[in-house]
C-alpha cells in the first residue's frame, strides 16, 4: 500500500474478510443508495472495490469521483447484517472519510456539510456552547411564530428544502397520548414533576447517558426513559461532566475529536463503574440514541490504540445498554391500557450496529391495548443519516418516501422508534407524505401506560 493513513490500516484489519468476499451480492438488495442510484458504485463493494483502490495507489484520494460516492453513503451498516464475510464496512467508511479530509481536497462541499463541519469542531465539544445553541433551538421550536407556520404551511411557499428543516425542528417537541380522549396531543405538553414507585426495594442501579441532542431537543424523552427505569426498580444515578458521545464526528471521519469525546465521557463515568462502587450489583449505562449507543459500544474499537484508555473502553462498553435492550432482559411491568395501533421503524444503529432487533418490540407488546403492527422493512434506513436529508435531499427523499409508504399501509396511529435522528426525519416525513400518524419514542408509550396506572406521584 501506497500511503500510510487510518485507511489503509482499517483495510488491512479487514483484509482477510474483503480478500473472502464470495460477490455474492447480498449487500445490494440491503443498501439504500444502490436501490434509489442503481450504480455498483453506490453498494457497498463498489465502495470497498473504491478504497482499496486508493489505499493501492491506483485512484488518487483527492479524486472527486472517491469522495462522491463515500459522501453519498448513508452509513446504515444494513450491509452488514446482510454481509456473510462479516466486514465491518462501518468502521471502514469512517476512516475513509478521515483520509479523505486529512489528504483530500474537497471542493463544493455545500452550505451545510460546512456548517456542520464548523458545529462539530467549535459547538458540540464545549456543554455551555451546545446548551446555548439548543436553547435557541427550542426557543424558536415552541415560539408562536414557528408554530403558526408550521401549522398553515407558510414557509412550504417559500422554500421547500426550508419548510423540510422547520418540520425536522417541530417534531422534536413533547407530544404524549393524551388519557382523556385517546388521541394524541399536537400541542407540547408539560410534564408535572413526578416520584415513580419502584416495586421492589431491591433496586438496579443505571445511568442514563444523557446525550447532546436527546438533552438539548428530547428531553422528554430522556425524563420518560428515567420513570420508566425508576418503575422497573431501578436506581439512577446521575453523572455529571459527560459529554457529546461522538457519534456525528466518527460518522464524518473526524475521528480525532470523537477519540477526545470518548476519553472524556470513559473518565465522568469511571467511578460508577469501578469495583469499589457496587462490585456485586454494577450499573448499567442506559442509552436511548440508537447512533449514540453504537459508538458507546465501539469505544474498544475506537481507542484499541490508545495504551491509556484501551481497556477502559472496553470495560466502559461493556456496561452500555439501550433502553428496550435493557427492558427486555427482565419482565417489564406493565401498566394501564393504552388502545393504540402502533408500528415500529427499527433504527438502524439499533438494528444493524448494535443487533438489537427485537427488544422494542417486546417493549411495545408488553403495552396492555396495544395493538401491534408489523412495518415492512422496519429495518431499512430512513434516510436522515445526520444532516443527510438537508446536504443530500433528493436521494433522501426518495427512501424517505419509500418508508413512509410503508408506514402508511399498516394503518397504524402511532410510528414507534428509538433514535432521534430518526424520530425527526420520521415526523417530518409524515408531514411531507400525509401520513396520519404520530411519531414517539419507544419508551414513551410504556411512559404514558405507566402515568396512566397511577405510577407516579405528583409531587
Amino acid at each position: 500500500m501506497s500511503l500510510n493513513t487510518s485507511l489503509h490500516t482499517a483495510l488491512d484489519a479487514e483484509m482477510d474478510k474483503i480478500l473472502g468476499c464470495i460477490h455474492c451480492g447480498l449487500c445490494l438488495p440491503a443498501c439504500p443508495t444502490y436501490q434509489q442510484a442503481g450504480n455498483e458504485n453506490d453498494s457497498p463493494r463498489g465502495r470497498i472495490y473504491l478504497m482499496r483502490a486508493v489505499a493501492e495507489g491506483k485512484l488518487d484520494v483527492q479524486s472527486p469521483t472517491f469522495a462522491r460516492h463515500i459522501d453519498l453513503c448513508l452509513g446504515c451498516r444494513a450491509c452488514e447484517t446482510a454481509c456473510p464475510a462479516g466486514v465491518n464496512y462501518g468502521h471502514l467508511l469512517e476512516h475513509a472519510r478521515e483520509t479523505i479530509n486529512h489528504e483530500g481536497k474537497k471542493k463544493g462541499s455545500g452550505f451545510q456539510k460546512l456548517m456542520l463541519k464548523l458545529a462539530l469542531r467549535h459547538v458540540f465539544p464545549y456543554p455551555n456552547r451546545l446548551k446555548a445553541v439548543f436553547a435557541v433551538n427550542r426557543w424558536m421550536r415552541d415560539s408562536s411564530l414557528m408554530k403558526w407556520a408550521y401549522k398553515t404551511g407558510f414557509v412550504r411557499k417559500v422554500s421547500k428544502k426550508a419548510d423540510f428543516a422547520l418540520s425536522l425542528l417541530m417534531t422534536t417537541a413533547p407530544a404524549r397520548i393524551d388519557r382523556e380522549t385517546g388521541g394524541r396531543g399536537d400541542e407540547a405538553t408539560k410534564v408535572p414533576t413526578q416520584h415513580p414507585t419502584p416495586n421492589t426495594q431491591h433496586l438496579k442501579p443505571v445511568s442514563v447517558f444523557t446525550g447532546c441532542v436527546m438533552e438539548g431537543l428530547f428531553k422528554h424523552t430522556n425524563d420518560a426513559t428515567k420513570r420508566v427505569l425508576e418503575v422497573n426498580n431501578c436506581q439512577n444515578i446521575e453523572v455529571a461532566k459527560q459529554v457529546c458521545c461522538g457519534a456525528l464526528h466518527a460518522h464524518s471521519g473526524d475521528l480525532e475529536t470523537a477519540r477526545k469525546l470518548a476519553r472524556a465521557n470513559i473518565e465522568a463515568f469511571e467511578r460508577l463503574l469501578s469495583a469499589d462502587h457496587n462490585p456485586t450489583n454494577p450499573a448499567t449505562i442506559i442509552i436511548n440514541a440508537a447512533g449514540c449507543g453504537a459508538l458507546l459500544k465501539e469505544y474498544g474499537e475506537l481507542l484499541k490504540d490508545d495504551p491509556r484508555y484501551a481497556e477502559r473502553a472496553i470495560n466502559f462498553s461493556r456496561h452500555v445498554k439501550d433502553a428496550t435492550e435493557f427492558l427486555a432482559d427482565d419482565e417489564i411491568r406493565q401498566g394501564d391500557p393504552l388502545n393504540e395501533t402502533v408500528t415500529l421503524d427499527a433504527p438502524c444503529h439499533l438494528y444493524h450496529a448494535q443487533r438489537v432487533m427485537t427488544a422494542p418490540q417486546k417493549v411495545l407488546t408488553s403495552i396492555p391495548g396495544v395493538e401491534y403492527r408489523q412495518l415492512e422493512g422496519m429495518q431499512d434506513c430512513c434516510g436522515g443519516a445526520g444532516i443527510y436529508n438537508l446536504s443530500e435531499p433528493e436521494m433522501s427523499e426518495g427512501i424517505l418516501s419509500d418508508k413512509i409508504e410503508k408506514v402508511k399501509a399498516t394503518g397504524a396511529k402511532v410510528l414507534a422508534t428509538a433514535n432521534p435522528g430518526c424520530h425527526m426525519q420520521l415526523g417530518a416525513g409524515a408531514r411531507l407524505f400525509n401520513a396520519d400518524c404520530q411519531v414517539v419514542h419507544v419508551v414513551e408509550l410504556l411512559d404514558e401506560s405507566y402515568r396512566k396506572a397511577g405510577f407516579y406521584e405528583k409531587s
